[in-house]
């Protein structure tokens, strides 16, 4: 009879071995359940944000920082490092971010904030005069100045 030393030996020897035997052999399935193996396609990155500027937008930009003596010459519509630089000084002096360009508020400050007059609700729009200063209630009418720190 072997002693419990030598039992002990063979089986985990037998149990590392047929682990390692399982762990090789090659996985093989029934014939019609995913018999083929597609590879996985590679995602192409999203660009995400505006990638250009359209040139009439670039000519409007470089006549404000013309207008503005930031840049010099004629506008050219073409994003250059000259209109880049112009734009970073700009957005510098306004002591804002110059890594992205342009900036919203330096295109506002520029002239050359969002246009309106095309939106549904501003076409045609008349608006009724505020009422006469007459017909707002006095205790009303001095709430109003109150909150807006006037004197009345």
């Amino acid at each position: 009879m072997l002693s419990f030393r030598a039992s002990l030996t063979l089986v985990l020897f037998t149990a590392l071995a047929a682990s390692q035997a399982f762990a090789t052999t090659p996985h093989s399935t029934p014939a019609g359940t995913h018999a083929k193996h597609h590879a996985r396609k590679k995602a192409v990155p999203k660009s995400h944000g505006q990638q250009g500027i359209d040139p009439a937008r670039v000519v409007e930009i470089q006549q404000a920082l013309i207008r503005e003596h930031y840049l010099t010459g004629e506008a050219s519509g073409k994003w250059d490092e000259a209109t880049k630089a112009a734009m970073q000084k700009y957005q510098a002096d306004q002591g804002w971010q110059t890594k992205l360009m342009p900036d919203a508020r330096a295109l506002k400050k520029l002239g050359l904030g969002p246009d309106y007059s095309n939106a549904i609700n501003a076409k045609n729009s008349a608006f009724a005069p505020p009422p006469a200063v007459s017909t707002i209630p006095q205790d009303q009418a001095a709430g109003f100045a109150d909150a807006a720190g006037v004197n009345h």
